[in-house]
């Protein structure tokens, strides 16, 4: 596996953690490098931390199965992959927002309609606000006990590509690094473009995330079966 395809998957992997940074941004009144980089943090961390757990697992049976190693990678690539593009076309925003009261159209949205889902009078879905209007919703916690849970959450995706690793005969230092840094560095953006855009982006990036593990699974597939070559 070359740099390129170790950064895609990095980039590919880091995307539940992007998209759980928007809406953390979301919620802050505002953004400090400080607030950003512990988030990045905690994600980045244990984004690199499952792929070296599922490694080490993984060695322990790469000589038995190592006949079909490619297509162990290919349907772990592509299960997390299609998860991840079915999610981008849920209906599903931040856990923790609700349309603002008086704020979904010039008419007032009865509070009875107005749910944490979305507002069926107009514009106010789960997606994004609308006038760029934030919830007044209490700021995300940065203790270990809110953020732990996120980090792990959005990482166990990474221990079965760890495993799928130990296949492929990937020097695992620079890939769990690769992982890692660009997950700190997404999540950082992820908390600043929240802030500012909302979660417009949040469904595209898990889109994205999830098409480009399936591609590089495909690819896997067809080089070891001699369909292409690179």
């Amino acid at each position: 596996m070359n740099l390129l395809e170790l950064l895609l998957i990095a980039i590919g992997l880091s995307m539940d953690a992007f998209a759980v940074s928007l809406c953390s941004g979301l919620t802050m009144p505002k953004v400090t490098i400080k607030k950003a980089l512990i988030i990045g943090l905690y994600f980045g961390f244990f984004q690199g931390a499952m792929p070296l757990m599922g490694y080490l697992l993984g060695t322990q049976f790469a000589d038995e199965i190592i006949a079909f190693d490619h297509w162990i990678a290919f349907v772990l690539l592509c299960i997390i992959g299609g998860k991840m593009v079915v999610e981008s076309f849920t209906k599903e925003g931040c856990a923790d927002r609700e349309c603002p009261l008086g704020k979904c159209t010039d008419r007032e949205c009865p509070p009875e309609m107005c749910t944490d889902r979305e507002c069926p009078t107009m514009d106010c879905t789960d997606r994004e606000c609308p006038g760029g209007e934030r919830p007044e919703k209490k700021e995300v916690s940065l203790k270990p006990a809110e953020m732990l849970p996120l980090a792990i959450a959005t990482s166990i995706d990474a221990l079965a590509v760890g495993v799928s690793f130990a296949f492929l005969d990937v020097n695992i230092v620079p890939a769990v690094s690769s992982i890692g840094i660009i997950t700190l560095t997404l999540s950082m953006l992820g908390v600043k473009i929240g802030n500012i855009f909302g979660v417009k982006f949040k469904s595209k990036a898990e889109l994205a995330g999830g098409i480009i593990l399936i591609l590089i699974g495909l690819k896997i597939l067809l080089e070891h079966m001699g369909v292409i070559s690179f």
